[in-house]
Parts: C-alpha cells; sequence; structure tokens
C-alpha cells in the first residue's frame, strides 16, 4: 500500500504518494495562500492530493494513511494544530477537516520539523535507536527520534531545538527570547553576521561578492572564506562555533547515535562539518564511549512529506 505525505508550509503546500521505503513516486504543489480562511486551505490540500492520485492512475483506496507535516504546535493525539504563527492557525482541527475529504482514512499531524526528522530517519537514520535531525535555514529547527518513534513531549510541543539558549541576554529571537541558538547559527543570522563583518570592512571581498550576485547570502562568506578573505573567515569561524555550541548541549542531553543537518548550508559539505565536529568532539562530555555520528542530511524538500507519510 502508499500513503500520502502533506507538507504544509507558509508559502507552498507540498504533497507526494510514497511506498514504504521512502520513495516518492508522484508530487507536487501549490500556493498556500496562508492569509486566506482555512477551509479554503484545505480544499486546495485535498485537490493537490486527488491530482496526484489521477496522475499516478491510482485512487484513494490505494491509499493505506495521509499524515501531514504543519508548523507550529501540533496536539498529535487528537488531530489539531494547537498554534501556528506562520498560517496563523488556533486550536484548528485539521484531521476532522481533512477527514471529510478522505473519508475512513487514517489521518496523522506532526510538527513540520518532526516530519522532516521522521522523513531523514526512515531514509537515511541507519536503524539508529536515538537519532536528532537539525535544520538550519530561516530559523533552526529540528527533531528527535527515540527508539523509532517521534519524540514529541507530554505536550506536543517537545523538541524545539532552535530555542536552545546559547547566549543569556543575547541577539532578540523571532520567538520573543534573547539568545536562542537560532539568533545565532540559523541562514538568517549568518546573513546578519555577514552583513555587520562587511560594515565593518570596507575592503572585504565579500563586497565585491555581493555585487557579482546582487546580495548577500548564507553562501557569502563560506566562498570568500574559502578565497582567504579574513573577514569572511571570522565570520566562519563564528558561525561554526555558534553551531557546535547547540550540538554540544543536545550531545549532552541526548547522546543520539546519529545527527544529520539539513538546509541549504549543510552543502558546505566537509567545510562546514569538518570544524564542527571538531570543536563537538571536544567538548562533548562523553570522552570514553562511542561517539554520535554527525553529518549532512540529503532529502532537503522532500524530507517533510516522506516523513509525514510514513510517521
Amino acid at each position: 500500500m502508499l500513503n500520502i505525505g502533506i507538507d504544509l508550509g507558509g508559502t507552498n503546500i507540498a504533497a507526494g504518494i510514497v511506498d514504504e521505503n521512502g520513495k516518492i513516486l508522484r508530487k507536487g504543489s501549490v500556493p498556500t495562500g496562508k492569509e486566506r480562511p482555512t477551509e479554503e486551505v484545505v480544499k486546495d490540500i485535498a485537490s493537490l492530493c486527488f491530482s496526484l492520485l489521477e496522475q499516478e492512475g491510482i485512487t484513494l483506496d490505494d491509499i493505506a494513511k495521509i499524515g501531514m507535516g504543519c508548523p507550529g504546535t501540533v496536539d498529535n493525539e487528537n488531530g489539531i494544530i494547537a498554534y501556528s504563527n506562520n498560517i496563523r492557525m488556533e486550536n484548528v482541527p485539521m484531521r476532522e477537516m481533512l477527514s471529510s475529504y478522505f473519508p475512513g482514512k487514517t489521518i496523522n499531524l506532526e510538527n513540520d520539523a518532526n516530519a522532516a526528522a521522521y522523513g531523514e530517519y526512515a531514509v537515511n537514520g541507519g536503524g539508529a535507536k536515538s537519532f536528532v535531525f537539525i535544520t538550519l535555514g530561516t530559523g533552526v529547527g529540528g527533531g528527535i527520534i527515540i527508539d523509532g518513534k517521534i519524540y514529541r513531549g507530554f505536550n506536543g510541543a517537545g523538541a524545539e531545538l532552535g530555542h536552545i539558549i546559547i547566549q543569556p541576554d543575547g541577539e532578540q529571537c523571532t520567538c520573543g527570547i534573547k539568545g536562542c541558538w537560532e539568533a545565532y547559527a540559523s541562514v538568517t543570522a549568518l546573513i546578519r553576521q555577514t552583513k555587520a563583518a562587511m560594515e565593518k570592512d570596507p575592503n572585504s571581498m565579500m563586497h565585491e561578492w555581493v555585487a557579482d550576485y546582487g546580495k548577500i547570502s548564507g553562501r557569502t562568506a563560506f566562498e570568500c572564506a574559502r578565497k582567504g578573505d579574513s573577514a569572511a573567515i571570522e565570520v566562519v569561524e563564528n558561525y561554526v562555533r555558534y553551531i557546535s555550541i547547540g550540538l554540544i548541549n543536545i550531545l549532552n542531553i541526548f547522546q543520539p547515535e546519529k545527527i544529520l543537518i539539513g538546509g541549504g548550508i549543510s552543502k558546505e559539505g566537509d567545510y562546514l562539518f569538518e570544524p564542527v565536529k571538531k570543536i563537538v568532539y571536544k567538548y562533548d562530555y562523553n570522552k570514553y564511549m562511542p561517539k554520535t555520528q554527525i553529518g549532512a542530511a540529503s532529502l532537503f524538500n522532500d524530507a517533510g512529506i516522506i516523513g509525514a507519510a510514513l510517521a
């Protein structure tokens, strides 16, 4: 049997038909239109799913279950989106709303980061009994898998890894608190750090890079650091340190078998991961037992679809 995975985002709704091995057979997306009434968003979700079924030449009878990853706090047990800041939903009975389009089907709701974590675990976890996924993007998201199950906390709000405090009274985070890991290790933070370094050093190679590419991005400092620019090297070294501090805390709490890091910045490869691992393994409390494997995730935007389908 096949499953449908839905990734509800602030900009787009993505969905896919997924087999039991995590292979996407067919996928597509439509704009979310998040300012619209929720009923209209749900109608578009259903239309997208039925369009994919038609394209694949199958019917709803061929689908075993449907899963959806949603931003915000999700009440998995009752199928409710308790609160979502990105799409402005509060106490939305999403499972019930979807059931009107997919009668008789099992429907599972997960936090979107948890769904992505489960997708990476299912495909790349290697059977690890404990697994952590972190995505570095606009924010810092993540999910924790223990004994093959998503860890949600007692109230569904667990595993908000981006909001570990790494600097009391530090940089302002969008969550309203200061000093969160997200405020230092997200790509948004990296761009802010790059901009500050450029303002401090008008001779930095990064100015020329931005003139060529049109804007500051997460690549700016990394590409210029590779070419030996001192200001860029300082930005990258600090950013690596910020990532590492959060990872050290996660390791000291969970000691997972594997941590995979996703988001576009993970494409920096060894230039990012080798110094991160050097710092993390140096300060990890565990000195005598096997070490956590740290590496790059590979599913990128497909992780949420696959995880929602399989969780």
